[in-house]
């Protein structure tokens, strides 16, 4: 008996399917569960079905400079250009790399094209500005900080100083809100070009508007007082269309300090080279900088002056697209080279580096294609796909009922499990790492239709053709699942290799195919394993399936079953006279 015992045991435990199916239940509720909790009860549409804008940008190369269009210098662009939109108020706007030079910009519904195209298009402005007001970043009816603020000026908010340039340790200020990260630095010649200084460059102190100040200073000390930087709108208003000639607004980069930034003379382009490194007597992270022949002589004019001031007039801010991401002290004059150093991490010493060598060869970009796709052809689209989608599965029903009749029962049910693990996935996936269904993702999940659909009639030809050979059903059920098993795993691992492929070669709205044909196929592996396989099992022990009803497909007369297989023995004729 123990022979029997190890057969059907190896065949698949068919006595024990209901763990399977306890399993993908499992997987389906918690799937459901986390959609519904979350919020994110649909999956999230691309701009081919929502409408919006597609901008297509190229990188042209540098005048001596072969080597700008590189990964670091494009991916530090999508960056930039990913907060510009943001910056727009613009939500789940998508920005990519696509090829060597190429940039997509996918802006939703809802946001002005035009003022999209002027943010994107644009080539990315790194200038070295002075500090002359630095206060915290929220609006303050009462703030009457002048932009020519003295050195007695005191914010709301200040953490002391942890950048410094050339190296030396910073000193906390109380009238300076500087911040914790580094990523470059803009001076002029002017040690305090604010609209209040005096004609000696010395700073006049001026706690709010006067006879004496002129409309367009009145009217900066107006908007800096209202300028709150707590919000994306309010950083991206400030310093808006201001000249580098200009004296300006800004707001740090983590929207917790507010600035009046002077005129600036030291750009981005007069940074020869910046790398992070570590600096092993001190055993911390900094970032070193070369300028160029030109730059070098601007930055140390610049930087003998600024080391004179008082606090804050002696810090210079690092405004990239008018935003400060960094604001350190000068307390030394410094020439063609200078080093910033602070509570650096090594990713943050990396990315302050990167976007220093990225003022220092900034990437021009002409617009390429525009595309406007409205909401209603996008909803057109979609009811389209929608359409060719139930169409198709129609399709494959009407096969499925004609061919297998009651068969087909299991691979609807098989279908709709597939389904709604792929529905809840893709709603999860949108806002986990910024999925995004178009045009081509539908594609996909049509075409993962038929392959799952395929996997089924794998599996119930083999059971079928053990049928013909004359065995009862449950012992089909076992035997044909080896078989079909690896049939399937190979034809779902061409499929999900396929669309491996196409993922890593492609770029755009092809990713969005191929990512949903790869979810698919990995997701028929599951189904077949844990549902369809299972159920089989437990259908086999019914009296419908097991009697080879004609209307259960597995009719043995219908299928042209041989006769069960018998053993026969050989009698040999006796050798003895007696016995004959």
């Amino acid at each position: 008996m123990a022979a029997p015992k190890k057969g059907r045991g190896s065949s698949g435990g068919q006595g024990r399917p209901g763990r399977a199916l306890a399993l993908i239940l499992i997987a389906m509720v918690a799937l459901t569960g986390g959609m519904f909790l979350s919020g994110h009860t649909t999956p999230r549409l691309g701009i081919d079905l929502a409408g919006g804008t597609s901008i297509t940008l190229k990188a042209k190369s540098q005048p001596g400079k072969p080597d700008a269009i590189n990964p670091t210098n494009m991916d530090t662009a999508v960056s930039i250009i990913e907060r510009r939109v943001n910056g727009l108020g613009v939500s789940e706007a998508e920005v990519q790399t696509q090829g060597r030079d190429n940039i997509i910009v996918n802006i939703p519904k809802g946001t002005n094209s035009k003022q999209a195209r002027e943010q994107v298009g644009t080539t990315a402005q790194l200038y070295f500005r002075p500090v002359l007001t630095v206060t915290a970043g929220q609006a303050t009816p009462t703030d009457t900080a002048s932009p020519s603020a003295s050195g007695s000026a005191k914010p709301s908010a200040s953490p002391s100083d942890k950048e410094t340039a050339s190296g030396s340790k910073a000193t906390p200020s109380t009238s300076a809100t500087t911040q914790g990260r580094a990523v470059t630095g803009a001076l002029t010649k002017d040690t305090s070009p604010s609209p209040t200084a005096s004609a000696s460059g010395s700073p006049k102190a001026s706690a709010s508007p006067s006879a004496s100040v002129d409309p367009a200073t009145a009217e900066l000390q107006k908007r800096f007082a209202a300028l709150d930087c707590s919000t994306k709108a309010g950083r991206a208003k400030a310093g808006a269309n201001a000249k580098p000639t200009d004296t300006t607004i800004a707001c740090s980069s983590e929207g917790d300090a507010k600035y009046v930034l002077g005129p600036a003379e030291v750009s981005g382009t007069d940074v020869d080279s910046a790398k992070a490194t570590i600096d092993q007597q001190r055993g911390m992270w900094i970032v070193q900088m070369d300028f160029t022949d030109k730059g070098s002589k601007k930055f140390q004019q610049i930087t003998s002056k600024l080391s004179q001031q008082q606090s804050p007039m002696n810090q210079f801010a690092i405004a990239l697209d008018g935003e400060v991401v960094s604001a350190p002290q000068v307390n030394e004059t410094l020439s063609g080279s200078a080093e910033i150093s602070g509570s650096f991490t090594q990713q943050s010493a990396q990315d302050l580096a990167n976007v220093l060598s990225y003022g220092a060869l900034p990437l021009s970009f002409d617009e390429d294609t525009v595309t406007t796709v409205t909401a209603a052809l996008g909803g057109e689209q979609l009811q389209a796909g929608l359409i060719a989608g139930a169409i198709g599965l129609a399709l494959v029903v009407i096969y499925l009922v004609a061919y297998y009749r009651g068969l087909a029962l299991i691979a609807l049910l098989s279908l709709m499990v597939s389904g709604i693990l792929t529905y809840t996935l893709m709603s999860l996936l949108g806002p986990a790492i910024g999925f995004a269904l178009n045009l081509p993702a539908v594609c996909g999940a049509i075409v993962a239709i038929g392959i799952t659909a395929d996997s089924f009639i794998v599996y119930f030809e083999r059971i079928r053709d053990e049928i013909r050979e004359g065995r009862t059903l449950r012992p089909a059920v076992e035997r044909a699942w080896p078989r079909a098993r690896r049939t399937i795993l190979v034809s779902d691992f061409v499929s999900f290799l396929a669309a491996a492929v196409l993922f890593i070669v492609t770029v755009g709205k092809v990713q969005g195919f191929a990512f949903t044909l790869g979810l698919t196929t990995l997701l028929d592996v599951v189904v077949v394993f844990l549902f369809t396989k299972p159920v089989m099992t437990l259908m086999a022990r019914t009296k419908f399936f097991s009697s080879g009803h004609p209307w259960s497909g597995l009719d043995p007369k219908r299928l042209g079953a041989k006769p069960p297989l018998r053993r026969t023995r050989r009698v040999n004729a006796p050798t003895d006279p007696k016995e004959a």
